[in-house]
C-alpha cells in the first residue's frame, strides 16, 4: 500500500467519484485466465460490507489508478455490484511490475478520512537557481483529514519563495483545499534551502612511476633464484 488510510470520524458526505466496472468473481475461478483475458481479479470490503471477489478490466484500472491514486473514490458499478470505495493496496508483478490484484476499501458514508496526500513541489526557488543553493524535501507526503469528495490527488508546495539560504517551508504554510484539515504538526519541515558545501581541492603529490617501478624490480630480484643456481636450504 503506497499510503496509509484511517477509516474513522463521522459526518455526512456526498461522493465525488470515478467510475469502474467490476463483476463478482467466484473464488474457484481460474486467476490465470482471467488474467489472460484481460481481466485482473480484486476484492472489495469494509467494516460493513463483506469480503467479495470482483474483477475488474485491466486496461480501465490502470487509467482509475492513475487518475484517482488512494485517495479519490472509486464507484465500482456491476449488473451485481454497486459500491463507493477507495483503492486500499494494488499487488505488483515482483518481475514486470503490473499490477494483480487490487483491494478496495467501501468506507462507511457517515465519516470522514483521514489519509496521507503525496506532495507535488511547484515553481523555481531563487536560492536554488540563483545562489546555487541545495532544495532539501524533508516530507513527500502530509496527512490530512476531509470527506471524500474533498480529497485532493495531491497537495501543491510552491517553493518561488524560498529566496534565501535557510529558508523553509512549514506545514503551516501550505494552502490546503476547502474543507481539507492538516493532521501535521504546524511547525513541521516541508522542504528548505541549504547552503551548498565548498568542496576543499587536494593536490596531489608528483609521483615518479619510474622510481616506483624500479623499486619493485629490485624487491623481486633480491629474494629470487637466480636460474643454475641452488635455493640455500636451513
Amino acid at each position: 500500500m503506497v499510503y496509509g488510510v484511517d477509516f474513522s470520524r463521522e459526518l455526512p458526505i456526498m461522493l465525488a467519484m470515478v467510475e469502474l466496472k467490476a463483476k463478482k468473481r467466484d473464488v474457484k475461478e481460474d486467476l490465470g485466465k482471467i488474467r489472460e483475458a484481460g481481466f485482473m481479479p480484486a476484492v472489495f470490503y469494509g467494516k460493513k460490507s463483506p469480503s467479495t471477489p470482483i474483477s475488474v478490466n485491466k486496461v480501465e484500472f490502470l487509467k482509475v489508478w492513475k487518475q484517482a491514486g488512494e485517495s479519490s473514490v472509486v464507484s465500482l458499478m456491476g449488473s451485481d455490484t454497486e459500491v463507493d470505495a477507495l483503492i486500499h493496496e494494488v499487488f505488483l508483478d515482483p518481475v514486470t511490475g503490473e499490477p494483480k490484484h487490487a483491494d478496495f476499501y467501501v468506507f462507511d458514508k457517515d465519516k470522514k478520512i483521514e489519509i496521507s496526500i503525496p506532495l507535488e513541489f511547484i515553481g523555481t526557488a531563487p536560492a536554488v537557481k540563483d545562489l546555487g543553493g541545495l532544495l532539501v524535501k524533508v516530507m513527500y507526503e502530509i496527512k490530512i483529514e476531509a470527506f471524500p469528495q474533498n480529497l485532493p490527488h495531491q497537495i501543491e508546495v510552491d517553493i518561488s519563495g524560498l529566496k534565501e539560504f535557510g529558508s523553509q517551508i512549514h506545514a503551516s504554510d501550505i494552502v490546503l483545499p476547502k474543507g481539507v484539515t492538516l493532521l501535521e504538526q504546524p511547525e513541521e519541515v516541508i522542504v528548505l534551502v541549504d547552503e551548498p558545501k565548498e568542496e576543499v581541492e587536494v593536490e596531489a603529490a608528483a609521483i615518479d612511476l619510474s622510481a616506483i617501478e624500479v623499486e619493485k624490480k629490485g624487491k623481486e630480484k633480491e629474494g629470487a633464484v637466480v636460474e643454475g643456481e641452488t635455493a640455500p636450504t636451513e
